[in-house]
């Protein structure tokens, strides 16, 4: 049988999204303790985006942002659901749940003809706000839950039945992906179905839970580089969110801790093993993959399990550690393989790219702030275009309230608490340790007016100010917790 030409447009649609995955967690991303032939293998195949981004430092805006393709400050989803500690701001209000009036990637698939399926986390509300209040046909562990309470079973997800005690959590929703891409094989009772399946896997997210094999093998495979535990952790200053005032920050400075790695290894494993399922069953020249994450590296808080240098900070931050993420485009409708995309892109770009490529119209009265990158994926130039963040909250990980602007090779943070613009060059300074706003005036404020010309068109809120911090922090008046509420709020 002759090859597939696979520029003709994708039936099926396989969107990947891991939680908490680095921009540096993968070996064709520059990581050289995690191993991930897999992955690195699917980059092969396809574009590898340098400067793909989150919308949000955090995991439940920029879900919401895959979803709906618009910025989280649009849908009103700024912060992971439901908190927000307080500092010297208090954070801005948002949705605890997707509006039930956003309208989906999946409803708009399903309406087109779609079977359509969640696996694993949502984290975008619970009862009346599910996958399947979303245009989503199946859901499979899709539920209220931030974080597994475990990765091995029994996983107490009120949307995931337990499997054989110490079944782990990545393997079992990629059986479960399998399950469902064997119904659409020749043969199989939806063949006849174009399928968008939204595989959002649990891993990487604490706990930093994996098989106990993997860890051994990175516990050595440390050892023989010499890279040292304790070394690999620095104290930092005071958290500036009030529920942490009295705990320090704790940076990690190299990659080396062996069960994040073991994490990453299984990941890949399982990316593997449903890549040679597509191709098992027949689907594989019919199907465009998309590998992404929701939010850059945790790495400076809650066991600090990564690096992603050269990137500063990570998770909950506005610098580039927080939103810059790994992107992969590969099969059916790509053509550009083995190429690289350095233009800057943003996860409310998934919802068009993916419509466009398997030429289903937006529906009628949508309003997308993310724009389509498909040109990228048959080799194309992709204009540079003006994107935007909108954090109002102190995070969990020690990031303080903020908006930013990435135009061009500039990018300009706004740091709420003192309203302090940061000017960086990007591509001569990846790491974002010299601020240009001194020196260079005028492009600061031309960015600056920009970003607040964006956020007042949108309506973003914006945090307040804390009238009781000094108090708070004195320990004369009780701090609020991480979700925001005070010793004896109902």
């Amino acid at each position: 049988m002759a090859a597939r030409d696979v520029s003709i447009r994708p039936t099926h649609v396989l969107l990947i999204v891991i939680d908490d995955l680095g921009w540096a967690d993968l070996s064709c991303y520059g990581s050289s303790f995690y191993e991930t032939p897999r992955l690195d293998a699917l980059a092969r195949r396809g574009v590898r985006f340098t400067d793909a981004y989150a919308t949000s430092p955090v995991c439940s805006p920029t879900r919401a942002s895959i979803l709906t393709g618009r910025y989280p400050a649009r849908v009103g989803i700024t912060n992971w659901i439901p908190g927000n500690p307080w500092g010297r701001l208090v954070g801005a209000p948002f949705f605890h749940a997707l509006p039930r009036s956003e309208v989906t990637v999946a409803a708009a698939l399903r309406d087109a003809g779609y079977r359509t399926a969640h696996i694993g986390k949502w984290h975008l509300g619970g009862d009346g706000h599910g996958p399947r209040d979303f245009g989503f046909d199946l859901n499979v562990g899709g539920c209220h839950l931030g974080h597994p309470p475990s990765y091995f079973s029994p996983y107490r997800n009120p949307a995931l039945s337990d499997g054989p005690d110490g079944e782990y959590l990545t393997d079992r929703l990629t059986d479960e992906a399998l399950t469902l891409l064997a119904e659409h094989a020749d043969g199989g009772p939806h063949d006849d179905e174009p399928l968008f399946l939204n595989l959002w896997h649990y891993a990487v997210h604490t706990p930093i839970q994996a098989p106990a094999d993997l860890i051994e093998k990175f516990r050595h495979k440390a050892v023989s580089l010499g890279l040292d535990s304790d070394a690999a952790l620095v104290e930092g200053e005071a958290f500036p969110c009030l529920h942490k005032k009295d705990q320090r920050l704790i940076r990690r400075i190299v990659q080396s801790d062996p069960a994040y790695a073991a994490m990453i290894e299984n990941l890949d494993i399982n990316i593997g093993r449903l890549l040679d399922g597509l191709a098992q069953l027949g689907l594989a020249d019919d199907t465009i993959i998309l590998f992404t994450s929701d939010n850059g590296g945790l790495s400076t808080a809650e066991g600090s399990p990564t690096c992603n240098a050269p990137l500063s900070e990570g998770k909950g931050w506005m610098a580039e550690g927080g939103n810059r993420v790994c992107l992969l485009a590969a099969g059916a409708g790509v053509t550009a393989v083995g190429s690289t995309c350095r233009t800057a892109v943003t996860s409310a770009d998934l919802m068009p790219t993916m419509l466009e490529a398997v030429g289903v119209d937006l529906p009628e009265g949508v309003l997308l702030d993310g724009r389509s990158f498909l040109p990228a994926l048959h080799g194309d130039t992709l204009d540079d275009t003006a994107i935007f963040w909108h954090y109002p909250h102190y995070s969990n990980q020690g990031g303080t309230p903020a908006c930013a602007i990435r135009s061009g090779e500039h990018k300009l943070i706004e740091y709420f608490e003192d309203s302090r613009p940061e000017l960086f060059h990007l591509p001569s300074d990846p790491g974002e340790q010299h601020n240009l706003a001194p020196t260079e005036p005028a492009q600061c404020q031309a960015l600056h007016d920009q970003l607040r010309r964006w956020r007042t068109n949108l309506e973003a809120h914006i945090p307040g100010h804390n009238p009781f911090y000094h108090e708070m922090l004195k320990g004369s008046r009780p701090c609020p917790d991480d979700y925001g509420h005070l010793p004896g709020d109902d």
